[in-house]
């Protein structure tokens, strides 16, 4: 990614409304103390949906009261949303190989389309008999699989091949699918058929994969049940009567013990405390709201946002921007704090959305404190809540101290956070606010897709956008002009279900066969839009 760095001679801070050191001394104590909670192991790292979110959330409540903020959620200020709505594998879900039980929910799951318990109502008893139990080992029924379709087709269609056979139940395994791509298919709207059907993982799979298969004994039991998961966003407000609202925000979840197979250390059950990611953020988050309270800063109103849900896919803030309190055509601007607990003079300070407005070029430099290393990225876009905003127009900046060794992981403590360099992200985003303060409405800007990584990453593009909140495929948000899916006639709304050879789930399933790809590459797009297929030519 391209970036323009801007070197600024050392001198004082260009803060002329920031209060003196004993006020510093006092931001700096609060700021302690909010990542010392945020990101203590009572609160089990934050995930969301679970107790620890819901200390968390309580904990920034009772700040923003004492702040003086107004409540501005649908519950005080609260403001829940919907992250997943499906089924889940019950408690009396059951699957053993010859007398050892596999773990539901981690070592095997029920499908969607399977009967919610034993054709009987209670546990099968089965051996691999063809009129009993089918076992299908998918690797070996290759021939079998449109490679331009989601393996669930073809398990749906053998679970109804096996029925027909009057089998009682349908054991899948060795489909090369993980977990996280399994328990999605559980989100997913099918009809219920008569027997079971059950998916098992790489660890019994192993088990089933042994020469003596005939000499298997099996137990199965699929109990589906429904399965709600809510978030919960924070949402405060100083109300000076102005026609536009400034909305700051940071998400305050993380990944608790790494559950949802998001941890950069999956097989580390440990808390994943997230103090830089994201408790530093939002501590900076409280203590920008209390100057902003304590200010003369009245030509705009302020929402003071926590989210939660950013670990997921930005489902808070997504929720907030389309149904919350304030109405995106109000909102003069959007600033966005994620992992700013580890300033340092050689990566600097990370600004994110400066193309996304012409007012950020003579705003932003005017505030930065003198002598701080700062490196600028146009894009509107990006892999935090920031762009929520953008996609409704609204410019933002993204104000981001740079990736380490302990991202995702359970060493990302607060001991290691970086408190003075904190305490210069509140000092830059409260003088940004201050240098907008008595100027007209911002005007928007759409900005460049963000160039395509190296390394490990992209190195191709389509030039989309994607709602990270969407299974069943990964949904277009927007199509950015000059790109290969704008190119094609691929447009905003339609739902990417195959790239190439690879079948599309979701956005990870996407991200991962775009990296299969390269410059010069041809392939084509298998898209949903509406009822009806399309497939497209893309050349990178």
């Amino acid at each position: 990614m391209k970036k323009l760095y801007l070197i600024l001679p050392l001198a004082g801070l260009a803060l002329t409304a920031y209060p003196q050191k004993k006020a510093d001394r006092k931001t700096l104590g609060n700021l302690q103390a909010h990542v010392a909670y945020l990101a203590s192991d009572k609160l089990e790292g934050r995930r969301t949906g679970t107790a620890g979110e819901q200390l968390a959330a309580e904990y920034i409540s009772q700040q923003m009261k004492i702040i003086g903020l107004a409540p501005k959620g649908t519950d005080g200020y609260l403001q829940t949303f919907i992250v997943r709505e499906g089924l889940e594998a019950g408690p009396n879900a059951r699957f053993s190989i010859n007398g050892n039980a596999l773990r539901p929910g981690e070592q095997f799951l029920p499908l969607p389309f399977s009967a919610r318990k034993s054709a009987k109502g209670d546990v099968l008893p089965g051996v691999n008999e063809i009129d009993n139990v089918w076992l299908i080992d998918v690797q070996k029924s290759k021939d079998e699989i449109n490679p331009h379709a989601s393996p669930l087709e073809f398990y749906l269609k053998k679970t109804k091949a096996a029925i027909e056979s009057h089998a009682t139940g349908i054991v899948f395994f060795n489909g090369g699918e993980d977990l996280q791509t399994a328990s999605q298919w559980l989100d997913l709207p099918h009809e219920t058929l008569s027997i079971p059907a059950i998916w098992v993982g790489a660890d019994g799979s192993k088990a089933l994969s042994a020469d003596d298969a005939n000499g298997f004994q099996l137990e199965l039991q699929a109990e589906l049940v429904p399965s709600r998961r809510t978030g919960t966003n924070v949402i405060g407000y100083i109300d000076n009567g102005a026609p536009a609202t400034v909305v700051i925000g940071a998400h305050y979840d993380h990944l608790g013990y790494g559950e949802d197979r998001n941890s950069m250390s999956p097989d580390e059950k440990s808390i994943h405390n997230g103090a830089d990611d994201n408790a530093s953020g939002t501590a900076a988050l409280l203590e920008v709201a209390r100057l902003l309270k304590e200010s003369k800063l009245k030509s705009a109103n302020y929402a003071i946002v926590a989210f939660s849900g950013e670990e997921l896919g930005l489902f808070g803030s997504k929720y907030f921007a389309e149904k919350g309190p304030v109405p995106m055509q109000q909102v003069n601007y959007m600033v966005n704090m994620d992992m700013v607990g580890r300033l340092s003079a050689e990566k600097g300070l990370q600004i994110g959305g400066y193309g996304t407005s012409p007012s950020w070029g003579q705003v932003v430099p005017a505030a930065l404190p003198k002598g701080l290393k700062v490196s600028y990225d146009s894009s509107g876009l990006g892999p935090s809540d920031h762009a929520s905003f953008y996609l409704k127009n609204v410019p933002v900046l993204f104000f981001f101290t740079g990736t380490h060794g302990d991202y995702h992981k359970p060493g990302d403590d607060a001991e290691k956070i970086n408190y003075d360099g904190q305490l210069t992200i509140v000092k830059t985003v409260y003088g940004v606010i201050e240098k907008t303060n008595g100027k007209p409405k911002l005007a928007f800007s759409k900005t460049r897709d963000p160039q395509p990584m190296t390394g490990n990453g992209f190195t191709v593009t389509l030039g989309i956008m994607l709602d990270y909140t969407y299974n069943g495929g990964a949904k277009i948000e927007a199509v950015r002009d000059g790109k290969p899916a704008k190119a094609a006639g691929i447009l905003a709304g339609d739902v990417i279900v195959q790239l190439g050879e690879y079948p599309v789930t979701d956005a990870m399933t996407y991200t991962k066969a775009l990296g299969t790809f390269k410059a010069g590459d041809s392939t084509t797009v298998k898209v949903k839009r509406g009822s009806e297929e399309k497939v497209f030519d893309i050349q990178f």
